[in-house]
C-alpha cells in the first residue's frame, strides 16, 4: 500500500477535518483574532493532520505486511481467518467476525471434499479387487476349455461391478442424469429380471413376481431398474438357492427373499457407504445398498428394509402417487 493509497482512503475523513479548520478559522476571525494567530493556528493544524496521516500509514502497513506474511505462510489460504490478528476497533471486529464465519464454512466444505476424495479412492482400490475375481475366473475357464454358460456368468458379474462404478461416479451429477417417464412397472421389472439370469441360474436362485396389472409409474426408469437388478444380485450373492419374489402393486415395489437375513442391529446401517454386515463381510464392497438409498432420496422414493435372520429380507420401494 503506498502512502497516496492510504490519503485516499482517508479522503472523507480529511474533508471534515478541513471543513473544520476552515470553520474555526472563520470564527477566530469573526472573534476578532488576528490573522498571524489564524495562521499559525491553521499551520499548526495541518502539520498534526499530515502527521496523524503518516502515524496511521505506517503503523497501517506494518499490519498489512505482517498479513502477507501471514497469507504466504500458511499452506491452505482458507485458513487465515483462523490466524488473523486481533480487531483494534468495532469496524475491524465486524469484519473479523465475517472472515471467521466464511472460514469455516470453507474449512467444512474443504474438508467434505477431501473426505469424499478419500472415500471415492478407497471405493475405487475395493472395486478393482473385487473385479479381479470374475477377470480371474473368466481366464481359469479359458484356460480349462471356455465352458461358454460360465464364461457369460463371470463377463455378467463384471458388467454388473463396472455398471455400480458408473452409478457411484454419476451421483454427483445425478440430476442431469434424471429423465422422469412414465412406464409400466411389469416392464421394468422383467428387464432388471432377465438381465441378470445368468447369475440366478448359476446361484441356482428361483424367481417369482407378481405384478399388478396396469400398475404405472413415474419417475427415472433407469434408476429403478439399477435399483432392482441391486436388491435381485444382493440376494443371490449372499443367499445362492434361495427363492426371490418381487411383488408390485398400489404404489409399492418389494423384493423379499427367504435367505440369511440381516442382524437386527445391523438393519439400520445396510444403506451405509460400504457396509457390509456381519453376514456379508467376505462379498462385494457395501456400494449396491448404498446407492440405492441416494436414488431413491433423490427421486423422493421411499425405501423401506425389513429382515429376520435366518428367515427373510425383504426391501420395498414406495413410490409417491
Amino acid at each position: 500500500m503506498s502512502f497516496l493509497d492510504y490519503v485516499c482512503a482517508k479522503l472523507v475523513t480529511l474533508c471534515f477535518l478541513g471543513i473544520a479548520a476552515l470553520l474555526m478559522g472563520a470564527c477566530m476571525a469573526f472573534a476578532g483574532v488576528s490573522l498571524a494567530e489564524v495562521g499559525f493556528f491553521s499551520g499548526f493544524f495541518f502539520f498534526l493532520t499530515v502527521g496523524w496521516l503518516a502515524a496511521g500509514f505506517f503503523w497501517e502497513r506494518s499490519r498489512l505486511l505482517r498479513l502477507d506474511q501471514l497469507i504466504e505462510a500458511l499452506p491452505e489460504k482458507y485458513l487465515l481467518a483462523e490466524v488473523l490478528p486481533r480487531p483494534v476497533n468495532p469496524i475491524e471486529k465486524y469484519y473479523y467476525q465475517a472472515m471467521r464465519t466464511v472460514s469455516r464454512s470453507s474449512i467444512e466444505v474443504a474438508e467434505a471434499a477431501k473426505r469424499e476424495k478419500e472415500e471415492y479412492f478407497d471405493y475405487v482400490e475395493s472395486w478393482v479387487h473385487e473385479m479381479k475375481t470374475p477377470l480371474t475366473a473368466c481366464s481359469l475357464i479359458l484356460d480349462n476349455g471356455g465352458n461358454s454358460r460360465k464364461l457369460r456368468t463371470e463377463l455378467k458379474r463384471a458388467d454388473n461391478l463396472t455398471e455400480v462404478i458408473l452409478y457411484y461416479a454419476r451421483l454427483r451429477t445425478a440430476e442431469r442424469d434424471t429423465r422422469i417417464q412414465k412406464f409400466l412397472a411389469a416392464d421394468v421389472i422383467e428387464e432388471a429380471v432377465k438381465s441378470q439370469m445368468e447369475l440366478f441360474i448359476a446361484s441356482k436362485v428361483q424367481i417369482q413376481t407378481d405384478v399388478q396389472e396396469g400398475f404405472i409409474l413415474y419417475t427415472d426408469r433407469k434408476s429403478v431398474c439399477f435399483a432392482l437388478k441391486q436388491l435381485l444380485l444382493n440376494s443371490a450373492k449372499y443367499s445362492p438357492g434361495c427363492r426371490i419374489r418381487v411383488c408390485a402393486g398400489d404404489g409399492r415395489i418389494a423384493v423379499e427373499d427367504n435367505g440369511i437375513g440381516i442382524l437386527d442391529y445391523e438393519v439400520h446401517r445396510v444403506t451405509e457407504r460400504g457396509f457390509t454386515g456381519s453376514n456379508g463381510n467376505r462379498h462385494g464392497t457395501g456400494m449396491g445398498l448404498y446407492i440405492v438409498k441416494e436414488l431413491c432420496d433423490r427421486l423422493a422414493i421411499g425405501l423401506q428394509i425389513e429382515s429376520q435372520e435366518g428367515v427373510f429380507t425383504r426391501i420395498t420401494l414406495h413410490f409417491q402417487s
